[in-house]
């Protein structure tokens, strides 16, 4: 019995290859979807407000009153994606603001001393919790909400439930201080401005050329340069009501620090892919040799680090430590990082994203108090926020059968 080779079979002739189609990295519809739904926040409360909203005063209080929610965020992101949770932030952040106080006024250290010290301070009470969760292996919801309790205590008794105030204007000057200014409006404003779309193009220009020379997925070039548009007017839109209030606020220039540090981490380092497959399947990562405790340990250090860094900003902005400062923080930076598309089993999340869920929960924050919305129905209308974003979140997840 005579055997026809798949090649010979068909038509004679030389057989034609078939055409192989370019693979195209799929688009992240769900972030998408969180920028829309931004814009149409913020649609919805400039006409409410009659225009308020975009203000230049308004849009430079927005930046500077949720910086501590964006700079935790950005921790906790981290702490979901790897399947945590940490509650303790709020009261790290009241504990290592007390600590920064005392440095100042009692201790008689100049600010960067103070803030260095308040760094440092953040980085241990994580290194503290994170030796439970990782070497203990205590849940890190039992562990941090032990430290809830404990930092909140131990700030009351550094201030005595009292407040320390008078803290010098240098340090002052990182929750509420701008840069010089050169006139009005002001061009130091627009120069950052213009290099950050530079960067923009520059990244996805770079980015598109790696991937096509690896001959890797890449994103649709209209969806891409759509993208980067959209980002470049948002961009250029904010520098221009800078420009025209006080400048660019420095804790817009700590914030983009971060998010550009921190995106690189997740996506680009080691330590970031084994936080995600860690979330993905713990089981599975500890059998490729992830060394999952010691990821584990440093989360929570960051997490730590950056609970301190929001310390500072926080009593900076307010110019004063205060004992109950902090509260429900912890509740405000879950809610951005799962509002951001992050998902409720980890695994799954961005530090833009969790950015963008910040400045969701800013905005409305924002607009109801110019609407001068009770501040009960103000917790209601962000609970309910939440909510709907989780089920969307769970409902995406079983249409794509996950």
């Amino acid at each position: 019995m005579t055997v026809i080779a798949p090649e010979q079979a068909g038509p004679a002739g030389p057989s034609q290859p078939d055409k192989v189609r370019k693979p195209r990295r799929r688009v992240d519809l769900r972030q998408y979807g969180i920028l829309a739904a931004l814009a149409v926040i913020i649609l919805l409360f400039q006409v409410l407000t009659g225009g308020r909203l975009l203000y230049p005063g308004n849009v430079s209080n927005l930046i500077q009153q949720n910086a501590y929610v964006l700079i935790l965020a950005i921790g906790m992101v981290i702490v979901i994606i790897a399947g945590h949770i940490d509650l303790s932030v709020g009261s790290v952040v009241a504990v290592v603001g007390a600590i920064a106080g005392l440095a100042m006024q009692s201790w008689g250290l100049p600010w960067w001393a103070a803030v260095g010290i308040a760094l440092i301070v953040g980085a241990v009470i994580g290194a503290w919790q994170g030796f439970w969760v990782a070497f203990v292996g205590i849940p890190a919801f039992i562990v941090t909400l032990a430290g809830m309790l404990v930092f909140r205590g131990l700030a009351l008794v550094l201030l005595t439930g009292g407040t320390i105030s008078g803290l010098p204007a240098e340090f002052n000057a990182i929750g509420s201080g701008t840069l010089p200014t050169a006139g009005t409006p002001d061009l130091i404003t627009f120069a950052i401005a213009a290099v950050a779309v530079i960067a923009l193009v520059f990244q996805l220009v770079r980015t598109r050329a790696t991937l096509k020379r690896l001959d890797l997925p890449r994103e649709r070039a209209a969806s891409a340069w759509t993208k980067v548009g959209i980002a470049s007017a948002a961009i250029l839109y904010v520098a221009y009501l800078l420009a025209y209030n006080r400048g660019t606020p420095i804790i817009l220039l700590i914030l983009a620090a971060l998010i550009l540090i921190y995106s690189f981490v997740l996506g680009r380092t080691v330590f970031g892919r084994h936080v995600y497959a860690m979330g993905g399947n713990l089981f599975a990562a500890q059998m490729s040799g992830v060394k999952t405790k010691w990821v584990n340990f440093f989360i929570f250090v960051n997490m730590g680090l950056l609970a301190g860094l929001a310390g500072v900003v926080s009593t900076a902005r307010a110019g004063s430590a205060v004992a109950s400062a902090g509260q429900s923080f912890e509740l405000d930076a879950i809610a951005a990082v799962f509002i951001g598309g992050a998902a409720v089993q980890g695994g799954v999340g961005t530090v833009v994203g969790a950015v963008i869920g910040g400045l969701v929960m800013g905005v409305l924050n924002q607009g109801l108090s110019i609407l001068s919305v009770d501040a009960a129905w103000q917790q209601v209308i962000k609970g309910l926020v939440l909510l709907f974003a989780v089920a969307f979140d769970v409902y995406s997840k079983r249409r794509s059968g996950r």
